[in-house]
């Protein structure tokens, strides 16, 4: 017996270290998953809700697992190579790890980027090739790392009080950065630590070239992932504690930098989990999806002598990626084996989709391109 689970599990960990499983250190197998990937096409995980969404679909591409190993994978931003059509590399935040992770396209390795960060959560690529993140807990600041490494402050308070916890980030073609300011990271201890906000509400934030920071929304409770339609005339923003569910809010950009004309634009009607999402360049919105984990109010036997109240829905019906046009309409379904956090589009040609998904990140190829 003992020699065939000896077997069976160096069999495990020739197969992993051929994926870059093993690539992030000793602690990765206790949150390391296994995935096997659809062998026919076209892959049954990508669905078709509405027959606009079959342009975006390729026939023979399907759901691949680049690395596994993290604890709340969230994130993703893509670095190109400063050669055109050259492989280039991921960066993504695993979150109560307190560490980068990075996936390199030339090599398909998947290892530790960098530690101890401040608990960061969304990261993204500014115009001049920098990376910006939200520290989201201990410093709750947005920060820019230099070509050099050095670190460059952005933001950590506003009207002289501390940020609450920098979530996701976006910068706007005139290199101004727009962030989002929920609680999450001071909530609790799993992803930070337990913190009083001093900020009177959870606003979305624009940082001006002359590095003024102004509330730009004031009035969404927790708001989430943000982005902006091609043409950037449009804002978009996650609302996570919406009313009555998780709702994406349209806002119109104006010349000096303020919004205006709030619009529902996308309604998760039920227990649907809105998150992080990308625009691609027809106006689309690929959107992290899963399962919020609402229960049931009334308690169900469950044997035992126990009473439990049962979810409202099951998590791998809702994990994955959903796509909406710029109408707002439902278009296209992604199943994934983990509930999607977060997404980037990415690649040489700027059509692979990096989707962060709990303990994994995944990938697919698709005919569409990111708009940034």
């Amino acid at each position: 017996m003992t020699s065939s689970l000896n077997s069976k599990r160096r069999s495990f960990l020739k197969a992993a270290s051929g994926t870059g499983l093993l690539a992030i250190g000793g602690s990765a197998l206790s949150q390391s998953f296994e995935f096997k990937p659809n062998q026919r096409y076209p892959d049954p995980a990508v669905l078709i809700l509405d027959p606009s969404f079959a342009k975006y679909r390729i026939y023979s591409s399907t759901v691949e697992q680049l690395g596994t190993g993290m604890r709340w994978a969230e994130g993703p931003a893509y670095f190109p190579n400063a050669t055109p059509g050259k492989p280039g590399y991921l960066l993504l935040s695993d979150i109560p790890n307190n560490r980068l992770m990075k996936f390199d396209e030339a090599t398909n390795k998947f290892s530790v980027h960098k530690e101890n960060v401040n608990y960061a959560n969304g990261n993204t690529r500014d115009r001049q090739g920098r990376l910006v993140s939200c520290e989201h807990s201990v410093t709750r600041r947005v920060v820019r790392t230099e070509k050099d490494g050095r670190m460059t402050v952005l933001a950590d308070r506003f009207k002289g009080k501390r940020l609450n916890a920098p979530n996701d980030v976006v910068v706007k073609s005139d290199d101004s950065i727009w962030f989002t300011d929920p609680l999450f990271g001071i909530n609790g201890e799993w992803e930070g630590q337990r913190a009083k906000p001093e900020q009177d509400t959870t606003n979305v934030y624009r940082i001006g070239k002359d590095g003024q920071i102004t509330a730009v929304v004031r009035d969404l409770v927790n708001p989430n992932g943000l982005a902006f339609s091609p043409d950037e005339k449009k804002l978009y923003v996650v609302e996570w504690k919406g009313t009555p569910h998780r709702s994406i809010w349209s806002f119109d950009v104006n010349d000096d930098g303020t919004v205006g004309n709030k619009t529902k634009l996308i309604d998760a009607d039920g227990p649907g989990a809105l998150d992080g999402f990308r625009v691609d360049r027809d106006g689309n919105l690929w959107c992290g999806w899963g399962f919020t984990g609402a229960f049931q109010p009334e308690a169900t036997d469950v044997g035992g002598g126990m009473r439990a109240h049962l979810p409202l829905g099951k998590s791998e019906e809702f994990d994955g990626v959903k796509v909406f046009d710029k109408d707002g309409k439902p278009i296209g379904f992604i199943r994934l084996p983990e509930r999607c956090a977060n997404l980037t589009f990415g690649g040489p040609k700027r059509n692979r989709l990096y989707m962060a998904s709990s303990h994994s990140l995944y990938a697919l190829y698709v005919e569409a391109h990111g708009a940034v």
